[in-house]
C-alpha cells in the first residue's frame, strides 16, 4: 500500500462525489428521515467499489490498446469538471432553495428504497464518467500504485456516504438554511475547477 497513492485517491474521490445530486440528495433526505439508512449507504458505497474496481483495473489495458484514450478522457474529464463547476458556481450565486426534511415522517419500505437507490446510482451516467472514465484515466499516473488508489477512491466513497447518511439528522438545521447550500455549492465549485486544471496541466 502507497500511502500517498491512497491519500490522492482518496482526495479525488471526495472531491468528486461531494458534488450535490440525485443519488446524494436521496441518501441525505433518507438520513433526515431516519430510514433504512445502512441499506442506502451501504448500497451507493459498494457500487462505487465495483465501479471504481473496474476502471482503475481494466483502464490501463484499454488505454495500451489505444493510446489516444487517456489524453481523450483527460481532457473530456476536465471539460466536464469546468462546466460542473460552473453551474455550482450560478447555483451558488442564485439558489434562493434548500434541502429539508420535508415529508420526514413518511414511510418507506426498505425494498423501495432501496430499489430508487440503485436506480440514482446505476442510471446517472455521470457515475460512469467519475468511477470508470475519470478515476480509471488519473490511475494511470500511479503505475503500479493503482492498488492504493483505487483502494482510497472506494475508502472515501464509504466514508463519504455513512457520514452523510448518518451525519445528516444532526445537520437538519443547517440545511434548513439556503445560505448552506449556496457556501457547499461555491466550494464544490472551486474544487471542481481545481480536478480540472489539474487535469489539463499534468497532461
Amino acid at each position: 500500500m502507497n500511502p500517498s497513492v491512497f491519500l490522492a485517491g482518496m482526495t479525488m474521490g471526495l472531491s468528486l462525489i461531494v458534488a450535490i445530486g440525485a443519488q446524494n440528495a436521496f441518501v441525505l433526505r433518507q438520513g433526515l428521515r431516519n430510514q433504512h439508512v445502512f441499506a442506502v449507504s451501504l448500497i451507493c458505497a459498494a457500487s462505487d467499489a465495483v465501479l471504481i474496481a473496474a476502471g482503475v483495473g481494466g483502464f490501463g489495458r484499454v488505454a495500451a490498446a489505444a493510446p489516444w484514450l487517456v489524453p481523450a478522457m483527460r481532457y473530456g474529464g476536465a471539460v466536464f469538471l469546468a462546466a460542473y463547476g460552473a453551474i455550482s458556481l450560478r447555483s451558488a450565486l442564485r439558489s434562493r432553495g434548500a434541502l429539508t426534511g420535508e415529508g420526514a415522517t413518511e414511510t418507506t419500505s426498505r425494498a423501495s428504497a432501496a430499489l430508487t437507490c440503485l436506480a440514482f446510482t446505476w442510471l446517472n451516467p455521470h457515475v460512469y464518467l467519475d468511477t470508470l472514465a475519470l478515476l480509471g484515466a488519473v490511475s494511470t499516473q500511479f503505475p503500479g500504485a493503482q492498488a492504493s488508489f483505487a483502494a482510497g477512491a472506494t475508502s472515501a466513497s464509504f466514508v463519504f456516504f455513512f457520514s452523510l447518511g448518518y451525519g445528516a439528522k444532526r445537520l437538519r438545521s443547517v440545511f434548513a438554511a439556503p445560505a448552506a447550500w449556496r457556501a457547499l455549492e461555491a466550494i464544490i465549485a472551486a474544487v471542481m475547477w481545481t480536478i480540472s486544471f489539474k487535469l489539463v496541466a499534468g497532461a
